[in-house]
């Protein structure tokens, strides 16, 4: 019954990664919740009612994030995660294309009062859940830089430029999104070699 509701991109599409380690990973289980901006990339429901992901599309944007991400001064980027299996990923991610980044509570007035000692001023934010670290989303709209999040089918895209639709709560569907990300970025920069697996990325449990 399951197989029923796996996402199969177009026979002709060529992802970044097997199909089989998207499913592995957990990237296309949604919640049982889905917003309107969310439903153009829902696959399906399930009989259990979660929602399912299409994997194409994750795969598309992850590519466009990438492409986006690399044309910036890696030290402009801001990545953020309150989400406590975010801390892992984001922070690697970081490292990997020297980016920087905020995991754990996120100080109000980060990016708006520069008389606060953690005042900073990147030019694009990257953020693991709109929801949990939404002040970050709104202080990045106050200041007029550009918002990539991950999101997953029960989050509101309404103050997000660029949306990756993935399972933004479980700890191996974070690990592979920033993985690929950074995989792709590098690969986009054509400047250095990669040598990281998802394993690298993961949150321990």
């Amino acid at each position: 019954m399951e197989q029923e509701v796996i996402p199969v991109p177009d026979a002709e599409y060529e992802p970044l990664i097997s199909i089989d380690e998207y499913l592995s990973a957990g990237i296309h289980i949604g919640t049982q919740q889905k917003s309107h901006e969310m439903l153009k990339f829902v696959y399906r429901v399930r009989t259990d009612g979660l929602y399912v992901l299409d994997i194409q599309k994750t795969d598309e944007r992850i590519r466009a994030a990438a492409k986006l991400l690399s044309r910036y001064n890696p030290k402009q980027i801001l990545v953020v995660s309150a989400r406590q299996y975010g801390y892992q990923p984001a922070t690697k991610f970081a490292e990997v294309v020297g980016a920087r980044t905020i995991t754990g509570r996120f100080i109000p007035g980060t990016l708006t009062n520069p008389k606060l000692d953690v005042y900073i001023e990147p030019d694009i934010l990257l953020v693991t859940d709109p929801r949990g670290d939404s002040q970050a989303v709104n202080e990045a709209i106050n200041i007029g830089i550009p918002v990539i999040a991950l999101c997953d089918t029960n989050n509101s895209t309404a103050k997000i430029d660029l949306v990756i639709p993935t399972n933004n709560k479980g700890r191996k569907a974070l690990a592979l999104i920033y993985w690929l990300l950074a995989k792709t970025i590098v690969a986009e920069k054509g400047d250095g070699t990669f040598n990281y697996e998802p394993s690298d990325f993961e949150a321990e449990l």
